[in-house]
């Protein structure tokens, strides 16, 4: 008989959602999924199946909220730069986002917020760490 989960899979899916806004799906390892949940790496697989199969449930749950944030933009830009060219199901649920009744992510909407991600990188990588 397996254990019980002792964690809220939308609490999981929330904190993975972060780390690939911020680092990209390309960018983000199995390894820096298991550092950010504090889940075990089986743990992850059998929950979830895959880094693929988290980014998904990250996806769908990001396109959940009336009013679009940063942050659930920046997940569907990361969706559309680097995975729906090639992967049907997110290119799905990527068009369903961006065919909803009302239409928040305008082209000139997600061009904006790609450009503010750009600054915010350029600011990050120009701004002066603190000396240990």
């Amino acid at each position: 008989m397996g254990r019980n989960r002792t964690f809220i899979e939308s609490d999981v899916v929330a904190q993975c959602a972060e780390i690939f806004r911020r680092t990209g799906y390309e960018g983000t390892s199995i390894d820096d999924l298991v550092q950010a949940t504090g889940l075990h790496r089986g743990s992850l697989y059998k929950a979830f199946g895959s880094k693929r199969g988290l980014f998904v449930l990250a996806l769908r749950q990001s396109a959940r909220p009336a009013i679009p944030t940063d942050d659930s933009t920046d997940l569907l830009l990361v969706a559309l730069m680097e995975l729906a060219p090639r992967d049907p199901e997110i290119r799905s649920i990527s068009f369903d986002i961006l065919s909803d009744a009302v239409p928040t992510h305008t082209p000139q909407a997600l061009g904006e917020r790609l450009l503010e991600r750009a600054r915010e990188t350029l600011t990050d990588e120009t701004t002066p760490k603190d000396s240990e």
